[in-house]
C-alpha cells in the first residue's frame, strides 16, 4: 500500500473521531507532510515506539498504541495460560495523552484476557520495572517519550525481569505488528468493564510504599548527613514530570531539612511551559533552579526527566557559578563514592562489579579497577546491564552495585532493572552532604579524582539526518566507514579497529585478527595512539548518528585540546 492509499484509508476509517479526520482533511493539499505520516510504520524496536503526537501510521495516537498493545498481546498469550494471568503492569508519566494511551493499552490487554495492573497516575519509570518484578507480571507497559519535547510520546515494553525488552521478544512483536490491521485487527473491552469484571487492577499508594522501602534501604551514611543537615542547602526540580512526589520523599527521608523545590516545576504539565526541553542533559533549563539557588544560598542542584529515570547536577565551580556535570562526571563521582560509602557501611560484597556501556567514559574502568571492582562493557541500554547483571549473579561470578550509561542514567540495587533517578538522586545527594562534611563541594570532589586517576574528557557529537532520506544518509555513513576505514583520525594513528556488529578486532599495526565477546550491534570503534577512543553508532530512537569522544590527557589544558581537536575530526563526517 501506497503512503497515500494509507492516507486515503485512514481519512475513511469509521474509527477516527471527528477531530482526527478534520486534522487528515487539513494537510490534503500537502504532499509531503501526508508522506511524512503515512510512508510507513513507527519501527517497533527494544525501545518501542516513539515519536511525535500526530494522527497517520508513522505517528504516536491511540490507534498507533492499540494496534502496538494487540502485537504485544499476541506475543504474552503465545506464552500461555499462566502468562495472561501473571498479567502486565501499565504505567504513565506527564505528557499529553499519556493516561489516555495507558487506558487503551489496557482495553485491548483486558480484551485478549490478560489482567493488567495499572497505575492509578504517573509514576517514574522505575516504580514501573519494580512493579513488574514484585508482583511477578509477564510483562510491562510505559506510556512516556522519556526527555524528549512535548510533541513527543513513546511507548516502552518491558518483559518478566522488569527490563525492556530483549531483540528477541521486539522482533517477534514487530513481526506480529506485519499481520494486523491497525483498525480491524485489535481487540478491545471498555476500561470501565475490564475493571468490573476484575481484569484491572488499580496500583498506587501501597506499590509507592513498598518501591520507597527499597529505595530508602539503600543509604549508606545517615549520620553523616544528620551532621551537616542543618547548613547543607541543595535545590530540586523535577521538569514538571513524575520525579515531584517521590524524589522530595526521598531526600526528607534521608535526612535533608534545607531542600527547596523550584515551584513553577512541582506543576505536571505535558506542556513543560518553563523549558524548551525536559531534558537534564540541557544546562538551559535549570534556569529557574539556579535563581533559586542563588536566593537561598545552595551549592548543589539536582534535576529529574519527566520520567524520572535520568537525573542530572549543577554545581558551584571555584568562582562560585554553577556549572553542569555530564552523565559521564556524575557517574564516575558517584562509582568512586559508593565504593568508598559501601565499605565504611560494611555493605561491600564479595566480588563486586559496575557495569557501563561501550560509549560511556573509561576513566569509570580506571577508578572500578583501582579499588578491586570488576568493570564490564555492555552494549547501550539498560536491558543489556540488566541482561549482564542477572548473568553474572545468576553464576557466582559477581554482584553489581552500579551500572550506569554517560546520558545521565544510573541504576542501582535489585529492585529494578532500568535507569531509576529516584534511587540515584537519593544516593547523589548523600555523596554531596558527604563531601559537604569534608568541607568540598561536588566540584572539588570531581577536581581530586582528575588528579589522582587521570584527566579523562568525553564530548559526544549528534550528527542530525532528518527527513525520509535520513535513515539512507546514516547507512551510507556507516557502510562508508566500514569500506574505508579510516588509518588515522586528526592526526594520529589507529591502533585498534572494532566492529560490534560482527564482533571483529583489527591490530591495525600487526594486522592481526581476533574477536571480542559483544557483538550485534551497529557501532564502530577506533582506538588510538594517544589513549583516545572514538565510537560511531547511529542512534536507535532518533534519526541521528552519535559520535563519542572518549580521551585522556596529561592535564586539562592537554584533554580538552584533544576534545576540540578530534571535534574537528567528526565535523568531517556530516
Amino acid at each position: 500500500m501506497t503512503y497515500k492509499q494509507e492516507y486515503e484509508k485512514w481519512l475513511c476509517s469509521d474509527a477516527l473521531s471527528a477531530a482526527e479526520k478534520a486534522e487528515l482533511e487539513a494537510i490534503a493539499g500537502d504532499e509531503k507532510e501526508i508522506e511524512s505520516r503515512f510512508y510507513g510504520p513507527l519501527e517497533f524496536g527494544t525501545a518501542g515506539l516513539r515519536g511525535t503526537m500526530k494522527v497517520g501510521l508513522h505517528q504516536m495516537n491511540i490507534h498507533v498504541i492499540r494496534w502496538a498493545t494487540q502485537g504485544f498481546a499476541n506475543v504474552i498469550c503465545a506464552e500461555g495460560e499462566d502468562a495472561k494471568r501473571r498479567g502486565v503492569a501499565i504505567c504513565m508519566d506527564c505528557r499529553l495523552h499519556s493516561m489516555e494511551f495507558a487506558r487503551a493499552a489496557a482495553e485491548v490487554c483486558a480484551a485478549n484476557g490478560i489482567h493488567v495492573r495499572m497505575f492509578e497516575g504517573l509514576r517514574p519509570t522505575p516504580e514501573l520495572s519494580f512493579a513488574v518484578r514484585e508482583y511477578g507480571c509477564q510483562a510491562g507497559i510505559n506510556v512516556t517519550a522519556s526527555h524528549n519535547p512535548k510533541e513527543y510520546n513513546g511507548y516502552k515494553v518491558y518483559w518478566a525481569d522488569g527490563a525492556q525488552l530483549p531483540p528477541h521478544h521486539a522482533d517477534a512483536i514487530a513481526r506480529e505488528l506485519e499481520n494486523i490491521d491497525i483498525f480491524t485487527g485489535v481487540k478491545r473491552m471498555p476500561f470501565i468493564q475490564a475493571v468490573n469484571e476484575n481484569l484491572v487492577d488499580v496500583m498506587g499508594a501501597e506499590t509507592d510504599d513498598k518501591f520507597m522501602a527499597h529505595v530508602m534501604a539503600m543509604v549508606n551514611d545517615r549520620e553523616t548527613v544528620a551532621k551537616v543537615a542543618d547548613t547543607f542547602k541543595m535545590v530540586y526540580t523535577p521538569f514538571h514530570g513524575c520525579g515531584w512526589q517521590l524524589v522530595p520523599q526521598a531526600l526528607t527521608g534521608l535526612g535533608i531539612k534545607h531542600l527547596y523545590c523550584v515551584p513553577e516545576q512541582m506543576v505536571l504539565d505535558g506542556n513543560f511551559p518553563t523549558v524548551v526541553s525536559p531534558n537534564p542533559e540541557n544546562p538551559e533549563g535549570f534556569y529557574l533552579a539556579v535563581a533559586l539557588a542563588d536566593k537561598v544560598g545552595a551549592d548543589f542542584i539536582l534535576g529529574t526527566d519527566p520520567d524520572s529515570d535520568r537525573v542530572g547536577l549543577m554545581v558551584r565551580d571555584h568562582g562560585g557559578k554553577f556549572v553542569p556535570l555530564t552523565g559521564n562526571q556524575t557517574g564516575v563521582l558517584m562509582l568512586d563514592y559508593l565504593i568508598g560509602a559501601m565499605r565504611r557501611a560494611g555493605k561491600m560484597p564479595e566480588n563486586p562489579v559496575m557495569l557501563k556501556t561501550i560509549v560511556t567514559t573509561e576513566m569509570a574502568r580506571r577508578v572500578a579497577e583501582a579499588n578491586g571492582v570488576t568493570a564490564y562493557d555492555t552494549f547501550t541500554g539498560f536491558k543489556f546491564m540488566a541482561e549482564k547483571k542477572n548473568a553474572l549473579e545468576s553464576t557466582g561470578q559477581g554482584k553489581v552495585i552500579m551500572s550506569y550509561e554517560e546520558s545521565y542514567g544510573y541504576m542501582l540495587g535489585d529492585f529494578v532493572r532500568d535507569k531509576d533517578a529516584v534511587t540515584a538522586s537519593l544516593i547523589l545527594t548523600e555523596m554531596a552532604a558527604w563531601y559537604a562534611a569534608q568541607g568540598m563541594t561536588l566540584f572539588d570532589a570531581l577536581e581530586e579524582l582528575y588528579k589522582k586517576y587521570g584527566w579523562y574528557g568525553e564530548k559526544t557529537h549528534n550528527l542530525v539526518m532528518p527527513g525520509l532520506d535520513g535513515l539512507e544518509k546514516m547507512a551510507a555513513l556507516m557502510k562508508h566507514l566500514r569500506e574505508e576505514p579510516p588509518a588515522q583520525i586528526a592526526g594520529v594513528k589507529v591502533a585498534v579497529r572494532k566492529d560490534y556488529a560482527d564482533g571483529s578486532v583489527i591490530d591495525c599495526v600487526s594486522g592481526e585478527q581476533s574477536t571480542m565477546e559483544l557483538s550485534g550491534s551497529n557501532v564502530l570503534r577506533y582506538e588510538l595512539m594517544d589513549g583516545t577512543t572514538i565510537l560511531v553508532r547511529p542512534s536507535g530512537t532518533e534519526p541521528k548518528i552519535k559520535v563519542y569522544v572518549l580521551t585522556i590527557g596529561a592535564d586539562a589544558a592537554e584533554r580538552d585540546a584533544n576534545l576540540e581537536k578530534y571535534g574537528q575530526w567528526v565535523a568531517t563526517l556530516a
